[in-house]
């Protein structure tokens, strides 16, 4: 597996391909990501969201359409694609497949789980390929995504944080944000979290 990285944006949102097999998965295209990916994906295959926030989604559908692949969203942020609900000016995009809670897809053979972890957003997931998590906002090196914006919900995401130390199986983090870390070195700042939401 192949992992190529740009924070797009000035929120700097880490936009992913990862090639695996010669295929190019698409994760979280954000601002200004569209001729990054057109550059650096030779064989795209699919576009994949770890939750629907704009910065995370602001180019799924100019990539679409420029590249005829379908869009991957967790079913419970599906609506931020299509509503625009924090008046950002997003454009407008349709998830093709909502992926079901902790639900396996196979794309061209390669398996891929959307973990769900909700509480930044309804939806919220770590996509896991192979040992890897793209975790989106859920988990960042040294933090977690926050919890005060609309749609948060602070009880969801101490089960999250829960169900994410009784995982057994150390993965490498690539987070939505900054940079790479692993589980188990996050493992230690969970505790941290879990007492200050």
């Amino acid at each position: 597996m192949n992992i190529k990285v740009k924070p797009m944006g000035v929120y700097q949102t880490n936009c992913y391909i990862v090639t695996i097999n010669n295929k190019d998965f698409i994760i979280d295209p954000g601002v200004g990501a569209t001729d990054w990916v057109l550059k650096h994906a030779k064989n795209p295959v699919a576009i994949l969201n770890t939750h629907g926030h704009f910065d995370h989604v602001w180019s799924n559908q100019e990539l679409k359409d420029k590249l005829n692949i379908p869009i991957y969203c967790p079913e419970g942020d599906v609506f931020m694609l299509e509503n625009d609900p924090f008046s950002q000016g997003t454009p407008t995009s349709h998830a093709d497949i909502a992926v079901k809670p902790d639900e396996i897809i196979n794309i061209e053979n390669i398996s891929i789980k959307f973990l769900h972890f909700p509480g930044h957003t309804p939806g919220c997931s770590a996509i896991e390929i192979d040992d890897c998590w793209f975790s989106g906002d859920f988990l960042f090196k040294g933090s977690i995504g926050r919890v005060d914006f609309p749609y948060s919900n602070p009880t969801d995401m101490k089960k999250s944080l829960n169900r994410a130390m009784n995982y057994k199986k150390n993965v490498t983090l690539y987070p939505g944000h900054g940079p790479n870390s692993t589980l188990d070195i996050e493992k230690r700042n969970i505790t941290y979290w879990l007492t200050i939401i």
